[in-house]
C-alpha cells in the first residue's frame, strides 16, 4: 500500500513540473493559508524619526583651510598642517603643483559653511566646506569643474562663507559688496543668493576687459577701502554705493592710475572698531599695518591717498587685508611656499612708508597670495 501511494505522488509531482497552471495554483493556494493565519493588522508602528543623522552631523565642524590653485585645483586641509613662524621666515613647501600652477585663493572656513564661489566672469556658485576633498598641504587636489558645474574657460576669484543660508534675518539685512579690477563696485543684499542652484546663476555684470576681484560681506554699515597696483587706497562709506539687483555692473568706486593699474583688493571696515588696522603687502615681499583714520574718508570714484611707497625693491602693491593683533597672516609665493606669521610682530607704521619685510623671497619669486587667519591660542609651536 505504502508503495503504490509514493508512486501516486510520483505521478502528481510529474503533473506539476508538466503544468505550469497546476504550479500556480498552487502557490495561490499556500499564499491565501498564509494570509488567513497571518494577515491580521501591523502590531509595530513605523515611523519617521525627529533626529534622523543628516551628512554634516557626522563630520567635525573644524576649521580647515580651502585652497584653489591657478589652475583650477581645490582641497581643503587642517589648518594645524600650517605652523607659526616669525617675521622674516622662508616658509615651508605647499602644495605640489605643475610648473604653470601656483596658488592662487587660500581661505578659512569651518566643515558647515555655505561657501558662495564667485568667478571672474561675474557667476555664482554654492558649495559646502565638507563637499571639498580633504589632502594635506602638499597635495594637489582635485579640479574644480569635477565638483561644481563651472565652464573650464572660467575661474573662482572671491568667497563667502556663509553659516547658515536659511537664517532669514541675516540673508534680509547683510549684504554682498563685489569689486572688480577696473575698480567697479557693487552692492546687493545676500537674500538674492539664498536659493543654490546647481548650474550657478549670475552675481554681477562684468563689463567688456574687466574681472571680478573681491566679494566681502556687510551689515550695510561698513566703510570700504579699496587699493590698487600703484599703491593708492580709496576710503568711503558703503552707503555712498546703493542696492543693486545681480544683473546689475555696479557704479566706479575708484580711478585707476596708468595704464596696467588695477585694483588688487578690498576690505570692509568697521569705523567704530579700535583693535583692527589696515595691513598692505607687495609683490616682493614687504608689508605694513596702518590704522585705519590715517586713510581720510572721500566720494567713491576718486584716486585715493597712498598707502605704501611702492619702489623697484618692494614691487607693486599685491593685497590690502583687515586684521587684529591676534590675527596670524598665511602668506603663499607663486612657487608654493607657505608662511604663517603673527600679524603682532609687525609694528604699527605711517600710510606712506615702504613696511618691512614680511616674507624672505628669491629674484624668481612673488607674493602670490595673502590670507588672514585666526591664530590658535593653544599653537605655540614654530619651524624654522
Amino acid at each position: 500500500e505504502e508503495y503504490h501511494e509514493i508512486l501516486a505522488k510520483i505521478e502528481y509531482y510529474k503533473s506539476v513540473l508538466a503544468d505550469e497552471g497546476i504550479r500556480r495554483q498552487i502557490i495561490k493556494d499556500e499564499l491565501d493559508e498564509i494570509d488567513a493565519k497571518y494577515g491580521d493588522a501591523r502590531k509595530t508602528d513605523i515611523s519617521h524619526s525627529d533626529d534622523e543623522i543628516s551628512v554634516e552631523d557626522l563630520i567635525p565642524n573644524e576649521e580647515v583651510v580651502i585652497t584653489i590653485s591657478h589652475l583650477g585645483y581645490i582641497k581643503r586641509t587642517k589648518t594645524d598642517e600650517f605652523k607659526q613662524q616669525s617675521r622674516g621666515g622662508r616658509g615651508s613647501r605647499g602644495a605640489k603643483t605643475r610648473d604653470t600652477d601656483f596658488v592662487e585663493q587660500m581661505f578659512i572656513a569651518h566643515n558647515h559653511n555655505y561657501l558662495l564661489l564667485f568667478t571672474e566672469q561675474g557667476r555664482c556658485f554654492w558649495l559646502r566646506a565638507f563637499e571639498i576633498p580633504e589632502a594635506s598641504k602638499t597635495s594637489q587636489g582635485r579640479v574644480i569643474q569635477n565638483i561644481l558645474a563651472m565652464p573650464s574657460d572660467d575661474k573662482v576669484r572671491a568667497y563667502i562663507k556663509i553659516e547658515n543660508l536659511n537664517d532669514e534675518e541675516f540673508i534680509n539685512n547683510n549684504y554682498i559688496i563685489f569689486c572688480t579690477k577696473k575698480g567697479m563696485v557693487k552692492k546687493t543684499i545676500v537674500e538674492a543668493f539664498s536659493r543654490p542652484r546647481v548650474n550657478g546663476i549670475n552675481a554681477i555684470t562684468i563689463n567688456e576687459g574687466d574681472q571680478l576681484l573681491e566679494a566681502k560681506l556687510s551689515n550695510g554699515h561698513s566703510e570700504i577701502v579699496i587699493a590698487n597696483k600703484e599703491g593708492r587706497a580709496i576710503r568711503f562709506n558703503e552707503q555712498k554705493a546703493r542696492p543693486m539687483g545681480r544683473s546689475a555692473a555696479g557704479v566706479k568706486a575708484i580711478t585707476l592710475g596708468k595704464d596696467g593699474d588695477e585694483v588688487v583688493g578690498m576690505i570692509t571696515a568697521n569705523p567704530e572698531s579700535t583693535d583692527k588696522s589696515v595691513f598692505v603687502v607687495s609683490s616682493k615681499g614687504n608689508g605694513k599695518r596702518s590704522l585705519l583714520d590715517d586713510y581720510r574718508i572721500t566720494n567713491r570714484g576718486g584716486k585715493g591717498v597712498k598707502t605704501m611707497n611702492i619702489t623697484e625693491k618692494t614691487g607693486s602693491l599685491l593685497a590690502i587685508k583687515y586684521v587684529s593683533e591676534f590675527d596670524d597672516l598665511m602668506i603663499t609665493t607663486d612657487d608654493g611656499i607657505i608662511i604663517r606669521m603673527p600679524v603682532s610682530e609687525v609694528r604699527i607704521m605711517g600710510r606712506a612708508t615702504q613696511g618691512v619685510k614680511v616674507i624672505r623671497i628669491q629674484e624668481n619669486q612673488s607674493i602670490a597670495d595673502v590670507t588672514v587667519i585666526r591664530r590658535e591660542e593653544t599653537s605655540n609651536e614654530e619651524e624654522e
